[in-house]
């Protein structure tokens, strides 16, 4: 039976949605094998190698398998297995997929689900939520950066459903019916969902989008197989004249300043989640301040808890535990919601259980998961904004001129970050992280006419981010210089993007080599002392994951990316990822603005103007491509794969 369930006072999907029939939702069926995928599996995740379960692969987000098949010395024999369209797109691809006993489950541009044959590529079901697309181009505008989605999960017989408008639907993984929906947003406000949920204890984790529309972040758990509301924890405080809905709220209050709470604060959570099943905490990242500038959002003061922040909390009730903030008093749309990662290491001869993290400030954090203990942070990108991390306090050491004014300030990194979506990996045996990353530059000015806007009527939106920062200074000034530079590239113009082997022990790049970059793609490592990294200019990649010795690539001729994935069926071991774009949404992420309409937050101004010097991508490197070719697919390698690489977009 298909039930729906929805706040008090929000705004039901449609009405009738209980008796809607399946026909409705755009599901065409054929039946994969039968799967169940309980608690323990997804604790042991990691010892079977055969499956990808969860978004990070395991609990502790390493993307680290046991598989080798595809080792160091046989990896340039990867050829294509097979390539399967996935719908029209209307935006980059960023899923991670999911694969258990053969079937491949992805989603892919408006939160269209597909379950795939591994084998073969062959289409099993579709199911579409039928999301409104007007949410992305009008009035009633919510979603801040592309029509993305950054993945599923999987749980006991259900596939869990993120719709970017909001809706968590738990599909059949059998048939692809819809089994309940439940509206996680308030319909009314400007927000939107990208993540992948995660599974704890059988509750589904999953958060939000939406600070750049000034939106009050929160992550919330619903019961798995009922859709019920569990709990949910708010990242920034509310209204101080009402009871706060959870306690620590009260002393993250006095870290504010103004009436913040009417522009909603941010530190919305968009991405990053871990679970450590020994000490039963979960971790999640919080997102940037809303808007941008602080002077508008508190006075011009306090660290503004818990905006950018790792916030661990107790699953079962989503209990406060401990935090720490990586970039106090955020300013920048230095986000904290980037990959976090679990692993024991050894640091000064002791073992330490620690979580990582490179967010989008430029700075490398390694954090012990227990107690929340700060224990180091180094540079991983060239930074401006600050001179380093105090080493016994753990917060940043500013430069003054960071806090920038109506004339602006050309600032390293740039609100699209060091480090953004693109999952990074680690790999136990060579004790590396790797890290797609890239140095940026952007002029930060404060819009000194700013006015907080709220919609009229139903939709509190106005269709606009509200990030309270210009793309320039103020007519008539001369922006501020650059603060001094720190980072491995400190003293050299160098932007773009590369891929970091890091030592989290001794905080320093063991390897580095070009490609990649912060925003799409990812990477993986595997037993076979590999590290495969997929690149957003269409690219494939396998290093040794020692050394970084290049040793496979191909183009796929595409752009808009997604991370790569490994799983073993019928005893073969296989690789799969998503690329493709197709046609995006008119004035959406990534497509020219409508006349008369201002471009999306960090778009940068003409270089010129930047006081960032030269530098970035050559002329014509992130040139859109024909959507009829850029439409939308999943690649499958496999060893001594045989087909040629498309390059129209018949389905192979």
């Amino acid at each position: 039976m298909f039930s729906t369930n929805h706040k008090s006072g929000w705004l039901a999907f449609a009405a009738g949605v209980g008796t809607l029939l399946v026909t409705a939702w755009g599901i065409t069926a054929q039946q994969p094998p039968r799967t169940r995928v309980d608690d323990n599996a997804l604790k042991n995740a990691a010892s079977t190698p055969d499956r990808w379960l969860t978004y990070g692969l395991d609990y502790a987000e390493t993307r680290y398998s046991t598989l080798k098949q595809i080792d160091a010395t046989n990896v340039s024999r990867l050829g294509l297995a097979w390539t399967a369209e996935i719908g029209p797109g209307g935006g980059g691809q960023e899923a991670t997929p999911l694969v258990v006993d053969g079937v491949i489950y992805a989603i892919t541009n408006w939160s269209i689900v597909y379950a795939i044959d591994a084998r073969t590529g062959k289409e099993l079901w579709k199911f579409d939520p039928k999301v409104d697309r007007a949410i992305s181009r009008d009035a009633t505008a919510r979603i801040c950066c592309g029509v993305v989605q950054r993945g599923i999960a999987l749980y006991q017989d259900k596939v869990y459903v993120p719709a970017i408008d909001g809706r968590l639907i738990a599909v059949d993984a059998v048939s692809g019916k819809p089994v309940w929906e439940t509206q996680t947003l308030p319909t009314h406000l400007p927000y939107s969902v990208t993540m992948a949920p995660r599974v704890v204890k059988g509750k589904v984790i999953i958060g939000n989008s939406g600070a750049e529309y000034a939106v009050r972040g929160y992550v919330s758990a619903y019961d798995a197989e009922t859709g019920k509301l569990a709990w949910r924890f708010y990242t920034v405080p509310g209204d101080p004249r009402k009871p706060f809905e959870h306690p620590d709220l009260a002393a993250a209050a006095k870290t504010w300043s103004g009436e913040w709470w009417t522009m909603g604060g941010g530190g919305t959570v968009w991405d990053a989640i871990a679970y450590d099943p020994d000490a039963d905490l979960l971790y999640v990242g919080t997102g940037n301040g809303g808007p941008w500038s602080r002077d508008y959002r508190s006075a011009g003061t306090g660290d503004n808890l818990y905006l950018s922040s790792i916030v661990a909390l107790k699953p079962d009730t989503g209990s406060y535990v401990w935090h720490y903030q990586t970039t106090p008093g955020d300013n920048w749309d230095y986000t904290a919601v980037q990959h976090l990662l679990l692993a024991d290491i050894r640091i000064d001869g002791r073992a330490r259980k620690v979580i990582m993290q490179a967010p989008k400030n430029g700075f490398f954090y390694v954090i012990d998961r227990i107690t929340g203990e700060f224990i180091s942070a180094e540079p991983y990108a060239n930074v401006s904004w600050a001179q380093g991390v105090d080493p016994k306090t753990g917060r940043p050491i500013m430069n003054p001129d960071a806090w920038y004014g109506p004339e602006g300030t050309p600032l390293s990194p740039g609100p699209g970050g060091s480090h953004n979506w693109a999952p990074m990996s680690y790999n136990p045996a060579t004790g590396l992280v790797y890290l797609p990353a890239g140095n940026s530059c952007y002029l930060y000015a404060k819009q000194d006419d700013f006015i907080f806007q709220r919609g009229e009527g139903d939709f509190q939106g106005i269709g606009r981010s509200q990030t309270a920062v210009g793309r320039g200074g103020r007519p008539g000034t001369t922006p501020k210089p650059q603060p001094p530079m720190i980072g491995p590239e400190a003293g050299r113009d160098i932007r773009g993007g590369f891929l970091l082997g890091w030592d989290p022990v001794t905080q320093r790049a063991r390897w580095r080599t070009a490609g990649g970059g912060a925003i799409g793609g990812g990477t993986f490592t595997t037993a076979g002392n590999l590290v495969f990294q997929v690149i957003p200019d269409g690219r494939f990649i396998a290093y040794s994951a020692d050394k970084g010795e290049k040793l496979f690539e191909i183009s796929t001729g595409q752009r808009g990316m997604g991370p790569p994935i490994t799983y073993q069926v019928d005893g073969r071991q296989f690789v799969s990822f998503l690329a493709g774009q197709g046609t995006l949404p008119a004035g959406g992420f990534g497509a020219p603005p409508p006349p008369g309409v201002a471009p999306p937050p960090g778009t940068p101004p003409p270089a010129a103007a930047t006081g960032c010097g030269p530098g970035g991508p050559p002329p014509g490197a992130n040139a859109p491509l024909d959507p009829a070719v850029n439409r939308p697919r999943m690649y499958t390698f496999v060893l001594d794969g045989k087909l040629p690489l498309p390059n129209a977009p018949a389905i192979r």
